[in-house]
This record gives structure tokens, C-alpha cells and sequence, in this order.
């Protein structure tokens, strides 16, 4: 565990700072802003590819989804601890320097509004340090990695995402490159994070002899509702990308006839 964690106290920040470091030298005309916020998108982006990829092994691993065991699924999530740390020191720093470019230092007000802007995810975040790490390291006991990796993979639209706020970022949210990757961030997104939890009932009942609808009504109450729980932000998540897709291809009647 110790191991695990202070490999992922050195290895995210790090990478920030070489990707950084390596931008400022490659791309010379971009700002601060840039290179600082689109380093953060490439970490997350690298986090989410290992996520996922511990995620699959563990799946691919587990035969009975209640009692199989594979290491990957608690030494990953001390792995993931300081990542949550790391990113919501991204975040702040990324607010923190778009203020920096009108003039403003560290102060309450840019405090303020970094967390005004990123409530969401701090709680995000905060859930997962303080809540489903307890749950998954001790309160599950010896049952149910399978779920674990299942939850991993979820990260799967993280790359999606992160490339679509790099192509705002450098002003190239009318490209084709932007519009094919937001398909592909809904289509991830919609399989990963919402269909997912189907997935994982649908799993549970066919080891068990049940039908998908039947298994909510076999398993402990408190799994339905850390489940629902789970779920609400990504469909809330998924309703926000939708709304952008739709303002994406729906061009204005003044522009076609122009």
C-alpha cells in the first residue's frame, strides 16, 4: 500500500510538470494557460487509459463475479488516491492561472470562484477519497474485485472529454476533428458510465440464474442505493454532453441560408 501510494504521489505530478515543461518547449507561441491546462488533460487522459486497462484485466480475471480476486483491484485504487489529490491541485492551478492572465494573484476571490466552478467535481473527488475508498479497501471485505474493475473502466470517456476541452482550449471547437470526437465521448461516455450498471446487473444475475429485472430485488438494499448513488452524477454528466452535442450540429437557419 505504502509503495503504491508514493509511486502515485511521484508519478501524476511529475508527469504534469514534464508535459508541461515539454510543451513550453515544443509550442513556444502558447500561454501558460495553455500548456498548464492541456498538461492536466493529458494526465487525466493517462490515468483513465490505466484505469481502464486495470479495469479490463480484472473483468477479463474473474470468472465468479462475487468471490474471484485479483490484486489490481485494491492496489490500483491506492494508485488512484493521490491522483484525486494531484487533480484537484490541477484544477485549482488551471483557475488559477486563466486569472493570472487578467492580472489577478492568489487570493480568496480566485479560491472562490475555483470552487464555484468545479463544485461538482471536487465533491466528485471528495466522495471518492473519503467514501469509496473506505468501502472498497475494507467495507466489501474479500467480495466483489469484478465490480471493482467494472467501475474502473467507466474511465474509458476520460480521454474524450479531456481532448474536446484541449480543441476549446486552442480554439478549435468548429473542426471535424471536435465534432467526430464528441460522437465518440457520447458513445463512451453512454457505454462506460450508464449502460455500465446494467451490465453489472446483468452479470451478477447470470451467475446466479436470474433475470436482469429480477436482480435488483436479490441483492442487499444498500447495493441498489450506492448503485443509484453512482450513477445519478453521470447521467446528470451525460445530459450536460448531450445538450452540447445538440447546440453542436444544430446549425442556425440564418447561417444555412448565408
Amino acid at each position: 500500500m505504502l509503495l503504491t501510494l508514493t509511486w502515485g504521489a511521484l508519478f501524476f505530478p511529475g508527469l504534469f510538470a514534464l508535459c508541461t515543461w515539454g510543451l513550453r518547449r515544443a509550442r513556444p507561441e502558447w500561454t501558460d494557460t495553455d500548456c498548464v491546462m492541456i498538461s492536466t488533460r493529458l494526465v487525466s487522459s493517462v490515468q483513465a487509459v490505466l484505469a481502464t486497462g486495470s479495469g479490463i484485466i480484472i473483468i477479463r480475471s474473474c470468472s465468479d463475479v462475487i468471490t474471484d480476486r485479483h490484486w489490481l483491484a485494491r492496489e490500483y485504487i491506492w494508485f488512484l488516491v493521490p491522483y484525486m489529490i494531484y487533480d484537484t491541485y490541477a484544477m485549482y492551478l488551471c483557475e488559477w492561472y486563466r486569472t493570472r492572465d487578467q492580472n489577478h494573484r492568489h487570493s480568496l476571490t480566485t479560491f472562490q470562484n475555483f470552487l464555484s466552478k468545479n463544485r461538482l467535481m471536487i465533491t466528485h473527488h471528495a466522495v471518492i477519497l473519503f467514501v469509496l475508498v473506505p468501502v472498497a479497501q475494507k467495507l466489501r471485505g474479500d467480495l466483489g474485485d469484478f465490480f471493482v474493475g467494472c467501475i474502473f473502466t467507466a474511465e474509458l470517456s476520460t480521454p474524450f472529454v479531456s481532448l474536446g476541452r484541449v480543441l476549446i482550449q486552442l480554439k478549435q471547437q468548429h473542426s471535424l476533428l471536435y465534432k467526430v470526437n464528441g460522437i465518440l465521448t457520447l458513445t463512451t461516455f453512454l457505454s462506460c458510465r450508464i449502460l455500465l450498471f446494467p451490465f453489472m446487473y446483468w452479470s451478477y444475475g447470470r451467475q446466479q440464474g436470474l433475470s436482469l429485472l429480477r436482480v435488483p430485488f436479490s441483492i442487499p438494499f444498500h447495493c441498489n442505493v450506492a448503485n443509484a448513488f453512482l450513477i445519478a452524477p453521470q447521467i446528470y454528466w451525460f445530459s450536460l454532453l448531450c445538450k452540447k452535442a445538440a447546440r453542436l450540429f444544430d446549425t442556425p437557419p440564418a447561417k444555412k441560408d448565408g
